[in-house]
């Protein structure tokens, strides 16, 4: 009998998605840690953290997890122990990148709608202390989930893959810990980035408007008005990023508040059960999440896009004179 469509079509996506995805942030980091995009020191620490949190997740989560579990079962990577390892730092990877793309929304917010905290709060100091707190707070969360899973088999007295304990969803602490970590991921990381990025519309809506009135500009011209060109690339990257990582964050969200209040479990291993495929289904979603950051900044900011272009014809360049 062959394996399940769902997992039939993981098996395909996974190795394509970390052979994008893995070279894209790690020439988004390259390119950003120059400082040659015309971003701020603070916006470009925020991004280059951003790339490394999506990189870990392709690390842990793709290869490590999915890759190695498809093709590789029986490497000691699937020792239970190492396992446990793995999902602590797969979990961690996941809540490090959601909570930068929150503190990057948040840095926005306060860059474009708090003027007197702006010159305060949005510097390199601060975005370095946001994300050393952010890493921190992401690993000691998820430490607890070493102790929440169990091996899978066990073959010649040896513990092989991972599997959610039963206690897990009976036990009351184990309980509480699963509602902590629904909220912190990613019911309040969407309920701030909808509200901060609603807040930052509406301020330079606004601003937008009292600036052109000021200017006489009645017609609704306004490229001439550099202020108002800066804002407008700021709400554009802002936007994106948020944006990408709500549409594709939102199959697994509606999925783990169905958990929530349904008798069903993470990680069962019923293939063919809808809300199984619906649950692997945002996994893959957002995964993808990790990969889109490097194409957003490609398609909305042309300094980065000159960089990459530059970098691509360096790396090429080898290849062309073999031709000649």
């Amino acid at each position: 009998m062959g394996q399940p469509v769902i997992i039939q079509i993981e098996n395909i996506y996974y190795p394509i998605l970390a052979t994008v995805g893995i070279p894209a942030n790690l020439v988004t980091i390259v390119i950003l840690s120059r400082g040659s995009c015309g971003l701020s020191n603070c916006i470009t620490r925020y991004l280059v953290a951003m790339a490394s949190g999506d990189l870990l997740i392709l690390i842990f989560g793709v290869i490590l997890y999915e890759i190695q579990d498809a093709y590789f079962p029986h490497s000691f990577l699937n020792y239970t122990p190492i396992c446990r390892i793995n999902i602590v730092f797969l979990l961690a990877s996941y809540d490090f990148s959601i909570w930068l793309t929150v503190a990057f929304t948040f840095d926005r917010f306060i860059a474009i709608c708090c003027q007197k905290l702006r010159t305060k709060y949005c510097t390199e100091k601060t975005a370095a202390v946001v994300i050393a707190v952010v890493c921190f707070f992401s690993a000691l969360e998820n430490i607890p989930f070493y102790f929440a899973v169990e091996p899978r088999e066990i073959i010649n007295n040896v513990p092989w893959s991972c599997y959610m304990k039963s206690s897990f969803y009976t036990l009351p602490i184990w309980a509480a810990l699963l509602w902590l970590e629904n909220i912190l991921t990613p019911f309040l990381p969407f309920l701030l980035i909808l509200l901060l990025n609603a807040l930052t519309i509406r301020h330079i809506v606004l601003a937008n408007r009292v600036r052109r009135g000021l200017r006489g500009n009645k017609d609704g011209e306004n490229h001439n008005d550099p202020e108002m060109e800066n804002r407008r690339r700021s709400m554009i990257l802002l936007l994106a990023i948020s944006g990408s990582f709500i549409l594709l964050w939102m199959v697994s969200f509606i999925f783990y508040i169905y958990v929530q209040f349904a008798d069903t479990q993470l990680l069962d291993a019923n293939y063919d059960d809808p809300f199984t495929i619906m649950e692997q289904s945002g996994y893959m979603l957002r995964s993808l999440s990790s990969c889109t950051n490097t194409f957003i900044y490609a398609a909305s900011q042309s300094k980065f896009r000159d960089e990459l272009k530059n970098m691509m014809k360096r790396l090429l360049a080898p290849i062309t004179c073999l031709f000649k």
